[in-house]
């Protein structure tokens, strides 16, 4: 194999790829050390789909807050069936749930942003951190239109928080782009999108948008922040 090219020779070769080609350049660059990480969202379906229909070896894992709606859990199953691949599913550590919940009341996270994202590193960011260990490559579905944060991401970037090089294939896809593709490949999807849920994440914590709104408006709906939960920070 061929010596791992440096960050900005990687950057440059990526940005001149395909999706598909530049998660088969990246697992074979870094076997067994690239991850991706789903949410079940229809960018994270694409991914899945590039990465199963390829064979790619790259572990894909999501993470189960305690908190996801029942049409999330049903599509990964339903995932894992139609791709005959497993996801591997963390979860948050029962003490600190609890811990929480003690302290904060089981819907605590509506009385202020310092209480959300407490839960939400307790639910979702520790668990990722496990998920990443030991990984060189994380692969992400962010697209740069989702919101004003992430219109500043590159393709290829050092993620501090995790120490670990991140990789958003569909950054500069649009949102008909990838409807597009769910479609022509039949892809499955979560049929909360047809009820105007476009970023879904906790049930508490997600609603549908209305015409107009921006993507993430239905997430943590009642407060006045960047709308990120910690896992995607720069």
């Amino acid at each position: 194999m061929s010596k791992k090219p440096n960050w900005s020779d990687l950057e440059n070769q990526v940005n001149h790829l395909s999706p598909a080609e530049g998660l088969a350049l990246l697992a074979e660059l870094f076997p067994g050390k690239i991850v991706f990480s789903t949410s079940l969202g229809q960018e994270d379906q694409v991914i899945t789909q590039l990465i199963a229909t390829q064979n790619l070896p790259i572990k894909i894992f999501s993470l189960d807050t305690g908190r996801l709606f029942p049409e999330t859990l049903d599509l990964l199953a339903r995932t894992e069936s139609k791709y005959k691949t497993r996801i591997q599913v963390y979860y948050p550590e029962r003490d600190s749930v609890e811990n929480w919940v003690a302290k904060n009341g089981i819907n605590g996270f509506y009385d202020s942003v310092e209480n959300r994202k407490s839960c939400c590193y307790v639910r979702k960011v520790e668990p990722l951190k496990r998920a990443l260990a030991g990984n060189e490559i994380w692969v992400t579905g962010l697209r740069a239109e989702q919101s004003a944060n992430r219109s500043e991401m590159k393709k290829i970037e050092w993620d501090e928080g995790n120490q670990i090089l991140k990789y958003n294939p569909l950054l500069d896809w649009t949102f008909d782009e990838m409807i597009a593709y769910i479609d022509e490949h039949k892809i499955p999807y979560n049929p909360l999108h047809d009820q105007g849920f476009v970023s879904i994440g906790c049930a508490p914590c997600t609603r549908a948008i209305l015409p107009g709104e921006d993507a993430r408006a239905g997430r943590w709906w009642w407060e006045d922040s960047k709308k990120e939960c910690g896992l995607h920070t720069r």
